[in-house]
């Protein structure tokens, strides 16, 4: 009892989400001691949905593993694959195997639009002691889990917002440095592909929208571009907002034409959305690449500077901070040390 107590204190203590998933693993895989125990969620658009592993741990192991959560979706086993996953997870019921009797998956999301499950996969049927305890550490987790999303997400929108942000950069700026480290040999790996690039997204005069319809509209026409966010981007992408009009991605590409290209998807997807009662909107973006050991400041500040020349250069565009300084239309300006000028 004293064992699981701990347990469960380690669980409430924690503030990061991939965290509590390796946690949960760990919990359970301490208690039961089963051949594996593993935390599955479903990812990527309709029709070609994946399975990503967020928390694994195996007998013998002394730490849980887990996907990246850059990785390239094409990599991933689809749901199909998986059907006891799949029917746990959409039915949001319990699903032991009968060809295999010791495999048992619980659903593991408290998001009725999301798939999420724990797997445990154990020499003999767990006991109903054991399917007992599972079901109430769960409980506890996916309570917890819920206090998270309250805290992490925009209550409009349901984006990540403001506060979330810098923990998400920092892991970005540490995947980043791991890439510019892979060797060669190394980098097909996609958790060693691409560089992280951050992306400011502003809605063109969007004061006129409230004062011309009011804020509940105004507030509607946020939401859907939230959600031409969500069918623009793909499921790793990071997206955030940051409060009044301003939207934030944190996307992982291939270069700059990439990143440009996604975002001028989201540019277009929005220009030929008709909102109710508005009509038409646009949006200016500006982007930057992440350099290693960048700060939160430093690529904002960059960004900034891009979609504030879109906005004053004819608005409804996508500009890059690198490319706006090779052509001359920007000056670079010396870096900061640390967080503090030197004068």
């Amino acid at each position: 009892m004293s064992q699981l107590v701990d347990r469960l204190a380690d669980l409430t203590g924690l503030r990061d989400r991939d965290a509590l998933d390796l946690a949960l693993v760990t919990a359970i895989n301490d208690l039961l001691q089963p051949k594996t125990v593993a935390i599955y969620r479903a990812v990527g658009e309709t029709g070609n949905e994946r399975w990503l592993t967020t928390a694994q741990i195996k007998a013998g192991e002394p730490v849980p593993t887990a996907d990246s959560a850059w990785s390239d979706l094409l990599a991933l086993p689809r749901l199909a694959e998986h059907p006891l996953r799949q029917q746990a997870g959409a039915d949001k019921q319990v699903v032991r195997s009968g060809q295999y009797p010791g495999i048992t998956v619980f659903p593991a999301t408290s998001n009725p639009g999301a798939i999420g499950v724990l797997e445990i996969v154990s020499q003999e049927p767990l006991s109903e002691e054991a399917h007992r305890l599972v079901t109430g550490v769960l409980r506890l987790y996916l309570n917890f889990q819920s206090l998270l999303d309250y805290g992490e997400r925009d209550a409009l929108t349901e984006l990540l917002n403001r506060k979330t942000f810098d923990g998400a950069f920092y892991k970005a700026t540490l995947a980043q440095q791991v890439a510019v480290d892979c060797a060669p040999d190394q980098r097909r790996d996609t958790s060693c592909s691409g560089s992280f690039w951050l992306a400011m997204i502003d809605i063109d005069h969007f004061k006129r929208v409230n004062d011309n319809f009011g804020h509940l509209i105004g507030d509607e026409v946020l939401l859907l571009l939230a959600r031409l966010m969500r069918v623009s981007f793909r499921f790793h992408d990071q997206l955030y907002r940051f409060g009044g009009e301003e939207f934030v991605v944190l996307m992982r590409c291939n270069g700059e034409a990439e990143a440009a290209g996604a975002l001028e998807r989201l540019r277009t997807n929005t220009e030929n959305h008709l909102f109710p009662q508005v009509g038409n909107i646009t949006i200016s973006i500006g982007f930057s690449e992440i350099k290693t050991g960048d700060t939160p400041s430093g690529a904002f500040e960059r960004a900034d500077k891009a979609v504030y020349y879109a906005k004053a250069h004819g608005r409804n565009q996508v500009c890059s901070h690198a490319a706006l300084i090779a052509s001359g239309a920007l000056v670079e300006q010396a870096a900061n040390v640390g967080d503090m000028e030197l004068f």
